[in-house]
């Protein structure tokens, strides 16, 4: 009989340690963000999740060009403005004029991410007072109690991008670059956030490698191969805290030297965040 109840509570303590390791492996991420979260997001993380045996549930709350500003005017209003798009199990549904506070209740997120509009990621003044009252807002939404909050630091436009806000950094990469990085560690010192995406400085490595300034489609939007998956390498290794160079996963249309290119300046964004850690342009 004892050995009996003996067996019974050990079955019954493996059984509750397989229920708390598979909860464990379902990580939750929700963008508050534009096309540049799509970019990032939407594409390749999940797929590389999955090669890495990680359930991930992702999900961005998009509308084109949206500013901090604007996010903000709409959490204030609590106006229907969003496309909410979300992957679970590599499936994605797309629901149309959703409410911020819609996508902030419907799971019990990890992590919730912010952004500036690309035009103004660089500009300090352009984060305040919005992202603060942002924060606070989904502070006071968020259902999971140890929710952790962070801010995806956006890339600067190709050099010969055309794009208007561009006049904003003298239309000089560098100078854009720079000023996210200055414009990203500021604001997340004020807020108290603690987490950067580095997915703009894992694209400025990238282009000190022999790929040069070919991450964009548009002179700003990622590239639908390479760009995309070098910023989601970075979402990957930076959430999941696995390292992305071991990963197999390289999408369609990426050729395996570009996969490595792209893992590599992914993983020295996430150890280096705030500087270009430079590599070699030759093959």
């Amino acid at each position: 009989m004892k050995k009996t109840n003996t067996f019974t509570i050990l079955l019954i303590i493996s059984l509750c340690w397989l229920q708390a390791v598979n909860a464990q492996q379902v990580v939750k991420i929700l963008a508050i963000g534009n096309s540049f979260s799509q970019d990032a997001a939407e594409s390749y993380v999940d797929d590389l999740a999955k090669a890495d045996g990680v359930q991930l549930i992702i999900a961005n709350m998009y509308i084109g060009g949206c500013s901090l500003e604007r996010h903000w005017l709409n959490a204030e209003k609590d106006s229907a403005a969003y496309s909410y798009r979300k992957i679970v199990n590599g499936d994605t549904t797309v629901v149309a004029k959703q409410k911020l506070k819609t996508a902030i209740l419907d799971e019990n997120w990890d992590y919730i991410t912010f952004q500036q509009a690309s035009p103004f990621s660089g500009l300090k003044d352009s984060y305040f007072p919005y992202l603060p009252n942002l924060l606070t807002y989904t502070k006071n939404l968020a259902t999971n109690p140890k929710v952790q909050f962070a801010f995806h630091q956006t890339w600067a436009y190709a050099s010969d991008s055309k794009h208007k806000g561009f006049a904003n950094y003298n239309n000089d990469q560098m100078q854009m670059y720079q000023a996210i990085v200055s414009s990203v560690k500021e604001a997340a010192k004020k807020t108290g956030i603690k987490l950067v995406i580095p997915a703009g400085t894992a694209i400025q490595n990238g282009r000190t490698s022999f790929v040069g300034d070919k991450f964009t489609r548009d002179g700003y939007h990622l590239s639908l191969g390479l760009g995309r998956f070098t910023a989601a390498c970075t979402w990957y290794e930076f959430f999941l805290k696995r390292p992305v160079m071991k990963n197999p996963y390289i999408p369609t249309g990426v050729s395996p030297k570009e996969a490595q290119i792209a893992k590599k300046a992914a993983h020295l964004a996430v150890k280096k965040p705030f500087k270009v850690t430079s590599m070699d342009k030759k093959r």
